[in-house]
């Protein structure tokens, strides 16, 4: 049975409260989620729809490396409101796709404490 994974990354060099971390992560979720293909999406649910939460401080890379290899991204850049000034990359959604095929993009990164 394949194993399939969303992977949300954040970054780790720009100063972020929990609840905005949390925020940003959500929707770097859910704007990957809606770019993936839907019979990916649906085995993604049906399993369970494991999420890990990274750090890093280069989501440019990350998301042009998930689309290079067919796996739906999508990078959240804040419109400025509270705590970052506008337009800052915060998080970027990778997949879900397979385990396998998210861990070529994200398999160096450390998990968020």
């Amino acid at each position: 049975m394949t194993a399939y994974k969303q992977a949300i990354v954040l970054r780790e060099d720009i100063e972020m409260s929990t609840g905005k971390m949390i925020a940003q992560a959500c929707h770097a979720s859910l704007k990957a989620y809606k770019r993936t293909d839907s019979s990916i999406s649906e085995a993604w649910e049906s399993a369970g729809a494991k999420k890990i939460a990274l750090k890093s401080d280069d989501l440019e890379s990350l998301e042009r490396k998930a689309k290079q290899n067919n796996i739906s991204a999508a990078a959240v850049r804040d419109a400025g409101m509270t705590e970052v000034p506008p337009n800052t990359l915060t998080a970027v959604g990778i997949g879900p796709a397979e385990e396998a095929k998210i861990d070529t993009v994200t398999g160096e990164l450390e998990l968020i404490n």
